[in-house]
Parts: structure tokens; C-alpha cells; sequence
């Protein structure tokens, strides 16, 4: 049935007054404002369902409505935001299909495995023929523009060590499960079709990104690692972690290499619409030196804190949704790590547009200037009533062929 434009107005008028409903940092029924929130939600996408087939998710609108995206799989590097919005990885290269799950040769990798394709100096679209668990033997070190896809196919990447972005650019992994990753090293790696060398002991990170810059890591499902989930060292920058579901981890996220390694100044990285979820304890991120906007993501677990940082990072805290944990002494989002207060009061760290819930609360420090976060911005942000909408499916999607993803 069509509704009137006078109609339309009006519910999009008393739609987007909700966050003014759930102001407070403090409620008596956390639950109830996120069903309220929920509700409201569905009931707009029921009534603007006319209008797009959209989420409001600006990554996710961008391909996801295309029943032929399987056809048009390098579109994706189009839709990248934030900072690392200039990743093309694969796109002006083949399709390469993994078709070998095994038989992973650390130096000498064999044809139709994910490790033969990531060396290659020529950029490669990686897709893989089906299903499957790869577990590697050693560090996947990473060549310049690639894009590891997992759409269209259940791809685990765990069992043993996992991903190394190493000095590189242009790099997109989407679309893969990344879980129980192991420490690897005192062995030979090959990183390009010329060159192979010893590794030391490594971390043991899901996604471990040195040196590295134009990286987006989209839509990946990320548990259990030895070290961190996503981690990004060295003078890392223009990176954007995107639609990822994570769980079941104790330091999530380090973008920053150590307090002293000022190299970091420069690091700008975007955290948007993530799915913070069960079992997470810290670091959501924990950021030194850098601009750091994080925005639009869903957190609904963690056991110290959220958002923490050192070395005087600016932090640009929009339109997120905090529900914090029931445990009295954690409801804190951030934590202002090593220095004195009188240190860390002057660090540019503010929260915008955020929803606190089950008494979250944010500390914020420096000034208030939004000027003062001009570094720290990649992306307008949406309203923090939206985000059951925005990151309404988070991870490793199940994509079908010929069918809206």
C-alpha cells in the first residue's frame, strides 16, 4: 500500500527522536530500551521497505542488494569507507580459485592453495571452490593487491598460525572465519615468488598487520587467538575494520605498536559497525599515538573495559551502542592506560552521539572541539538508535549464488 510523503515524513520525524528517549547513562530495564530499539527499527524497515532493500549499512548497500554479486565479486572494492577506503586488493587482477585446503608447502607452495595465490607479485581476486578448514603450518605472508573472498563458500582459517599483512599495501580479506590461531616461526616462509627467509616466533594474531597500509578487513568472524584478534603495528595507517563479528577472546584489538615507537603518530584507522560480542574482555580498541574513530558499533560484552589507549591517541567515539556488563566495577567503556590523570585528561578523547546502557558510561578527556578530531573522522556517523539495523549481521555472511547476500 503507498504511504503519503506527508506520512513518511512523520514517521522518519518521530523515528530519529528516539536517542533523545534513552539518554540516560543509567536505566532500571537495560533490556527493554534495546527491545524498544529493536522495534522501532523493524517497524521502519517494514515501512521503508519501498524505498531500497538497504540496511542503512553504506558497505552492506553497496553490494549485498545485487542477486548477481557473485558475477561482479570485484565491485566489493568500491565499497570500502572510512580510512581504508582506497583498498583495491585484487581488483585490476584474475580470479584465482583455491581449490586445495592442504598440502601447505610453507616454501614452496603447490598451485590451487590460498598460500600459492598471497605470494604472487600480480594482483589476485582469491575465491575459493568450496567449503573448507585450512590449516596452515606457518604465517600466510601476504604480497601487495590481494583480496582473499570467502563469499559463496564456509571458510575457516584456523587450527594454526593465520595472517600476516607485512610491509604491503592494498589488501582486503572478507568474508572468512578466523579462529584458534597459533603461534608459528623458527621455520622458512616464502613471501613472494623470489623470496623465502626465516621467521622468528610470531604472535600468534588472527589478522596481524606490520607496517601495512590501504587494509580493509570486512564481514570476518574472529575468536580465540593466541595473541590478538586484529592487531596493526609498525607505522600501519589508512586501514578500516569493518562488519566483523567477535567473540570469545581476551585482547581484542592493539592498533599501536608500544608507548615509545612513535612512528605511530601517523596511524589512522576506522572501526565501524562491528559486532563486539560474547566472551570479549579488553581492548575494543587499545590504541596508542594515532586517530582512531570508531563508529556505529554494537558492544554487548566485555569484562574490563572497552575502549582503552596510551601515548596520547585521539579517540572518536559516534554513534555506538554500549551495554554494559553487570558486574559494578565494569561498566566503564574506556580506561586511560599507565598514565597519570593529570597526563591523560589532556589526550583528545570524546563520545558523540553514543548509547549508554545498563549504566555504560565513557570517560572523556581533552578538548571538545570537534576541529580537534578533523585527523580522527573517516564517515559521517548514524544515529546510535540504528545500530540493530546497521550491524544487523555482522561476520562471515552465507552467501547463495544468484540471490541477494
Amino acid at each position: 500500500m503507498a504511504i503519503s510523503f506527508l506520512s513518511l515524513l512523520l514517521f522518519l520525524s518521530s523515528f530519529f527522536l528516539i536517542p533523545s528517549i534513552f539518554a540516560s547513562s543509567s536505566l532500571q530495564n537495560p533490556q527493554y530500551v534495546v527491545d524498544q530499539v529493536d522495534r522501532s527499527i523493524n517497524v521502519s524497515r517494514r515501512n521503508l521497505g519501498y524505498l531500497s532493500c538497504g540496511t542503512g549499512n553504506p558497505i552492506d548497500d553497496c553490494w549485498r542488494c545485487d542477486p548477481n554479486w557473485a558475477k561482479h565479486r570485484q565491485r566489493l572494492a568500491h565499497c570500502a569507507i572510512g580510512f581504508g577506503k582506497n583498498a583495491i586488493g585484487g581488483r585490476d587482477g584474475k580470479i584465482y580459485v583455491v581449490t586445495d585446503p592442504g598440502n601447505d608447502d610453507a616454501v614452496n607452495p603447490k598451485p590451487g592453495t590460498l598460500r600459492y595465490a598471497v605470494i604472487r607479485n600480480e594482483p589476485l581476486w582469491i575465491i575459493f571452490a568450496r567449503d573448507m578448514v585450512i590449516r596452515l603450518k606457518q604465517e600466510l605472508i601476504m604480497n601487495s593487491f590481494k583480496t582473499i573472498d570467502g563469499r559463496g563458500a564456509n571458510v575457516h582459517i584456523a587450527g594454526g598460525p593465520c595472517i600476516t599483512i607485512q610491509y604491503v599495501t592494498n589488501i582486503i580479506i572478507h568474508g572468512i572465519h578466523i579462529h584458534d590461531c597459533k603461534q608459528g616461526g623458527n621455520a622458512m616462509v616464502r613471501s613472494s615468488p623470489t623470496h623465502y627467509g626465516w621467521r622468528t616466533i610470531s604472535d600468534g594474531d588472527g589478522v596481524s598487520i606490520f607496517g601495512g597500509s590501504h587494509i580493509w578487513v570486512d564481514h570476518c568472524s574472529l575468536s580465540n587467538c593466541k595473541d590478538g584478534l586484529i592487531d596493526a603495528i609498525m607505522g600501519s595507517t589508512a586501514i578500516t575494520i569493518s562488519n566483523n563479528y567477535m567473540t570469545q577472546h581476551d585482547k581484542v584489538m592493539l592498533l599501536g605498536h608500544s608507548d615509545s615507537y612513535v612512528k605511530d603518530k601517523n596511524m589512522q584507522v576506522t572501526i565501524a559497525f562491528n559486532h563486539f560480542g560474547e566472551g570479549l574482555v579488553q581492548r575494543m580498541p587499545r590504541c596508542r599515538h594515532g586517530y582512531f574513530h570508531v563508529v556505529n558499533n554494537d558492544y554487548t560484552h566485555w569484562k574490563m573495559y572497552a575502549i582503552g589507549g596510551s601515548a596520547n591517541p585521539t579517540i572518536n567515539s559516534q554513534g555506538n551502542r554500549f551495554l554494559a556488563p553487570n558486574y559494578r566495577f565494569s561498566k566503564q567503556v574506556t580506561k586511560h592506560e599507565i598514565s597519570p590523570e593529570r597526563e591523560w585528561k589532556k589526550w583528545n578523547w570524546r563520545s558523540d552521539g553514543d548509547l549508554m546502557l545498563n549504566g555504560a558510561y565513557f570517560v572523556q578527556s581533552g578538548a571538545k572541539a570537534s576541529s580537534n578530531y578533523a585527523r580522527a573522522s573517516s564517515l559521517s556517523a548514524k544515529s546510535s538508535s540504528l545500530i540493530s539495523s546497521i550491524v544487523s549481521s555482522p561476520g562471515a555472511l552465507n552467501c547463495r549464488r544468484s540471490y541477494r547476500c
